[in-house]
C-alpha cells in the first residue's frame, strides 16, 4: 500500500517581508528552554466567508506537520490547512490600514475585506 504524497515545502511561500517581521517578533520574546517557536499558519472553519486563517507562536511540532523554512525562521502548517494553502503565499503587510500578517490565496473564490477569512469553491 502506497503512502499518499506528502506536499512539498515550495507548495505554500513565505515572503521575505514576512520572515523579516516573524524575526522582529521572534526576537521580542523571552528565551524559552524548549527552543524557538515557529508561526503556525492554519485555516479553520468559521469567518465571515467559510475559512479563515489562524496564526499563532507554536512551541510544539507535530509528526504531520510540514516546516516551510524561511531564512532563520520556520513556519509550520499541518497536512489538512496546507490543502487550501497550495501554491498560497505568507505575506506582511505595513500599510496606512494597518500592519498584519496576510495570505495571498489563489485558491480563494472571495475573502472578506480584512483578508482573514475566505471561501472557496
Amino acid at each position: 500500500m502506497s503512502m499518499p504524497p506528502t506536499p512539498s515545502t515550495d507548495s505554500f511561500r513565505v515572503s521575505d517581508a514576512a520572515a523579516r517581521r516573524l524575526r522582529e517578533i521572534l526576537d521580542e520574546q523571552p528565551a524559552s528552554p524548549t527552543g524557538e517557536p515557529a508561526l503556525r499558519v492554519s485555516v479553520e472553519a468559521g469567518g465571515c466567508n467559510g475559512f479563515q486563517y489562524k496564526f499563532a507562536l507554536d512551541h510544539e511540532s507535530r509528526p504531520d506537520d510540514i516546516v516551510i523554512p524561511a531564512g532563520t525562521v520556520r513556519v509550520v502548517v499541518d497536512p489538512a490547512s496546507m490543502d487550501l494553502l497550495s501554491g498560497a503565499e505568507l505575506h506582511f503587510d505595513d500599510s496606512l490600514m494597518g500592519a498584519h500578517f496576510t495570505v495571498r490565496n489563489p485558491n480563494a473564490a472571495s475573502s472578506c475585506g480584512c483578508g482573514t477569512s475566505f471561501s472557496v469553491e
